[in-house]
C-alpha cells in the first residue's frame, strides 16, 4: 500500500522571535514493513542547520528560527510504501544497547497500580508474546480512551489511576509495565491511515517490545491491534521525549498559537 502525508505544524507569535531552535524527527526511513518513496520537508520563518541520527537511529533535523520571525511553519510530506509485517518490526538495531529499554522514565516508572497490572498476567500468560498482548488488553480496558485529561508531560502511573487517556498514555502505561516485567520496551511516533477520514488532528503513538526469536514487536494499544499496512513508524525512544515530533525552545516571542493540519491517505494507483 502506498500513504500519502502531508503534516504542517504552524506556530504564530505575538512578539518577533529574539531566538528559536528545534529538533524536528519528522522523517521516515526505510525499514521492515516500509520503503520511502518521496519525503521532503519545507520551513516557513527557519531553517535547517543540520540533519543527523540520534542516538535511537532517528532521522533528526535541527532547525533555527529567522531572526525578527512572527510565524515559524513546518510542513513534511511524502509517499511511503507500506507492508503488512503482522507487527514484526524485527532484530534490533542503532546505537542504543538493547537492555537500556528495560530501564524506567519519568514517563513510564510504575507505581502500586502498575506493578499490580503487570504482576496480575505472570500467571494468564503462556509466553512472553502471549503476556504482551494481554496486557496490551487489559491497559486498554483500564485506561480509557478521552481526550483532553492527560498531556505530554503526564506520567503512565498517573494515566492508569484516572482512568482515562489517549495513545501516548497507552503506550506508556504498556512500556512501564512490560520493562517491569523484564521485557525490552520503547516508544513508537508515526501515522496511521484511518479508514474513515483524511483529515486528522494529530500523528499517533504506539508501542513495541523486543520477543526472543522475533525481534520488536509492535503493539498498537489504542486500537487493539498490531501495526499494519495502515502504519507508518517515524520515530522510536525510551518514552515520547525521545520520539517527539518537534520539540525546541524560543526566546522573545511572547505567547504563540499553534495550528497543526495533517492529511493520512492511501495513494491510488495512477491506470
Amino acid at each position: 500500500m502506498q500513504i500519502a502525508i502531508r503534516h504542517t505544524t504552524h506556530y504564530r507569535f505575538d512578539r518577533p522571535l529574539v531566538h528559536g531552535m528545534q529538533q524536528l524527527r519528522l522523517t521516515p526511513q526505510s525499514e521492515a514493513g516500509q520503503s520511502v518513496i518521496d519525503w521532503r520537508i519545507s520551513l516557513t520563518g527557519a531553517q535547517i542547520e543540520a540533519e543527523y541520527d540520534d542516538q535511537n537511529r532517528n532521522r533528526t533535523t535541527l532547525a533555527s528560527a529567522l531572526p525578527g520571525a512572527v510565524e515559524i511553519a513546518i510542513t513534511c510530506e511524502g509517499i511511503v510504501d507500506t507492508r503488512d509485517c503482522g507487527g514484526i518490526v524485527g532484530p534490533h538495531s542503532g546505537f542504543m544497547p538493547l537492555w537500556l529499554y528495560c530501564n524506567q522514565t519519568s514517563l513510564t516508572a510504575p507505581g502500586p497500580k502498575m506493578r499490580a497490572l503487570g504482576a496480575s498476567l505472570k500467571a494468564e500468560a503462556s509466553d512472553s508474546l502471549d503476556l504482551l498482548h494481554r496486557l496490551s488488553g487489559k491497559t486498554l480496558a483500564a485506561v480509557h480512551y478521552e481526550i483532553g485529561h492527560t498531556t505530554a508531560s503526564t506520567p503512565a502511573e498517573q494515566a492508569l489511576a484516572a482512568g482515562h487517556g489517549v495513545c501516548q498514555d497507552h503506550a506508556h502505561v504498556f512500556i512501564g509495565c512490560a520493562r517491569s516485567l523484564g521485557i525490552p520496551a520503547r516508544y513508537v511516533s508515526g501515522y496511521l491511515m484511518m479508514n474513515d477520514r483524511i483529515d486528522q488532528e494529530a500523528g499517533h503513538g504506539w508501542a513495541e517490545a523486543y520477543v526472543e526469536g522475533l525481534g520488536w514487536v509492535g503493539f498498537d494499544i489504542s486500537n487493539g491491534i498490531c501495526p499494519d499496512e495502515r502504519y507508518v513508524r517515524i520515530a522510536t525512544g525510551r518514552d515520547y521525549r525521545d520520539a517527539a515530533p518537534v520539540n525546541g525552545v524560543s526566546y522573545g516571542a511572547g505567547e504563540s498559537l499553534l495550528a497543526v493540519s495533517l492529511a493520512v491517505e492511501q495513494k491510488l494507483s495512477q491506470q
